[in-house]
């Protein structure tokens, strides 16, 4: 019995000897979430932040031509702190009933703008805001680390006509989507396209950008 413990010892040394001789490779992170981090002055402080990013071909839905102009200008898809799915890519009706249109938020050289690609011509979008990516951070945990806010989703007619439900005189909803632009917990917007420009929908006071 005594022989058969040591040969048991022995193999048991000689399998831990090969393991450290082949390492098992260490877990690797998503290759498609990129991660900026760093620090910031907010209310007179330095405080961190982390702004997840994901590379444009993340959203394989986009059309081919819009997916070439993003990377054109080297574009990321930046990611509300709360996010739990790919987002900030919004396809809706925006340019009239029953087209087929794009939103995005381009994050490059620290810069985020919202981008819209019409259906009618995708090579040639329109910037419909900007700003600066730290500028659009905000606390969102005990940690105090700071995390980006800026969120955009297709906003139907219905939706629309229910933000202007406290206006005196209340519009009837429009005839296709609008794009809601979100600070999250804070405050949303609603673009819409009509008559061939871009305006904000009127919303009730206590609903008004801050």
């Amino acid at each position: 019995m005594r022989h058969v413990g040591l040969n048991l010892l022995a193999a048991v040394l000689l399998l831990c000897a090969m393991s450290s001789l082949h390492p098992q490779p260490a877990p690797q992170e998503d290759p498609n979430q990129l991660t900026e981090s760093g620090r910031t002055v907010a209310a007179g402080h330095s405080v961190s932040y982390v702004i997840h990013q994901l590379p444009v071909s993340s959203f394989p839905n986009l059309p081919a031509s819009i997916q070439t102009v993003l990377n054109q200008h080297g574009c990321s898809i930046p990611q509300t702190y709360e996010a739990h799915r790919p987002e900030n890519v919004v396809h809706a009706s925006l340019e009239r009933a029953g087209s087929s249109d794009w939103a995005v938020l381009c994050a490059s050289n620290g810069t985020v703008s919202l981008m819209v690609f019409f259906g009618s011509a995708p090579e040639r979008p329109m910037v419909l805001a900007t700003a600066r990516e730290t500028d659009r951070l905000q606390t969102h945990d005990p940690s105090g680390v700071l995390g980006f806010n800026w969120g955009i989703d297709p906003a139907s007619p219905q939706r629309v006509h229910d933000a202007q439900s406290g206006l005196q005189h209340r519009p009837p909803p429009p005839d296709h989507d609008a794009l809601a632009d979100s600070a999250i917990e804070r405050r949303t917007l609603f673009h819409l396209y009509a008559k061939g420009k871009w305006t904000l929908v009127e919303l009730p006071d206590n609903d008004l950008p801050e």
